[in-house]
């Protein structure tokens, strides 16, 4: 894996390359979820993800090691980047997977983009989510610009939240690693705050979902995670990863194991990069 740095649309964007298992290896964007970074993805990396695919994991503006501009947060800024890092890397046409906000980008980029999209891979991701959802995040934004005295304090509060729910795995300790920096006096704080993430979710409430579903062309493939992630729920149900299937031109749905956060990891992971490798080869 190498980490590596370009500039597009007047900001530095950092993205991890996990490399070509061949010279003529189809190339895969992976974009992570609403807070995340680039290795929200890392448990895919030892399931075998890269077998047969050139795979690169994007820090989205805002997030990881990617600048934090003021402004530029909706999907058609964050699809720009995308294709930006697909001018610079000269790639023609790739596949997108996208997880939760990477899903519905990877929708947008396909509806905005069409030339430049093979297939697109949906991780949990669908127009419409749990109608609880900002509810449901409210674990995971409440760390957004929180301090520690330490990465095993942070570590604790994570390890307790209720989506994972007791189900933590090793693979995800270089995520969480990636998703704070150190202080001076040996603190840690996350890299993410709330004023940037906040400017993608109130951007979000206006971006048009439905059109960016009816407008997916490319071969797309939904997996859906039913595991509870919290309120007693997934936080995408069954039945809204239908509906949004059933207006795509050309998606078909597959269950996977854990939830929304856990489908990454484990066992999730093994049935995601399975799903993967067949719908890639057809």
């Amino acid at each position: 894996m190498q980490s590596n740095y370009i500039h597009v649309n007047g900001i530095r964007l950092h993205y991890l390359d996990h490399g070509s298992p061949s010279t003529d290896a189809p190339f895969a964007v992976l974009m992570h979820g609403l807070t995340a970074n680039a290795h929200a993805f890392d448990g895919l990396i030892p399931a075998g993800i890269t077998r047969n695919l050139h795979v690169v994991s994007v820090d989205l503006r805002g997030r990881g090691e990617s600048d934090k501009p003021e402004t530029g947060y909706s999907m058609s800024d964050h699809a720009h980047d995308i294709i930006g890092l697909l001018d610079t890397l000269q790639v023609d046409k790739a596949i997108l997977i996208g997880h939760s906000f990477g899903g519905l980008l990877s929708m947008c980029l396909a509806s905005q983009y069409p030339t430049r999209v093979a297939k697109v891979v949906l991780l949990d991701a669908a127009m419409r989510m749990h109608p609880n959802t900002r509810a449901m995040l409210g674990p995971t934004l409440s760390r957004l610009g929180q301090t520690w005295p330490s990465f095993d304090d942070y570590l604790a509060k994570i390890k307790s939240a209720p989506y994972l729910n007791e189900a933590w795995s090793d693979d995800m300790l270089s995520y969480y690693r990636a998703d704070v920096m150190t202080r001076e006096d040996g603190g840690v704080t996350t890299r993410s705050g709330m004023s940037h993430i906040g400017k993608c979710l109130e951007a979000a409430l206006h971006e048009p979902f439905e059109h960016y579903a009816r407008n997916t062309h490319a071969p797309t493939l939904l997996l859906n995670a039913t595991a509870e992630y919290a309120l007693g729920a997934p936080l995408l149900p069954p039945e809204n990863a239908a509906a949004t299937a059933a207006i795509m031109p050309n998606c078909t749905v597959q269950a996977v194991r854990g939830n929304h956060q856990t489908m990454l990891y484990g066992d999730g992971a093994a049935d995601i990069v399975t799903a993967i490798q067949a719908f890639v080869s057809v």
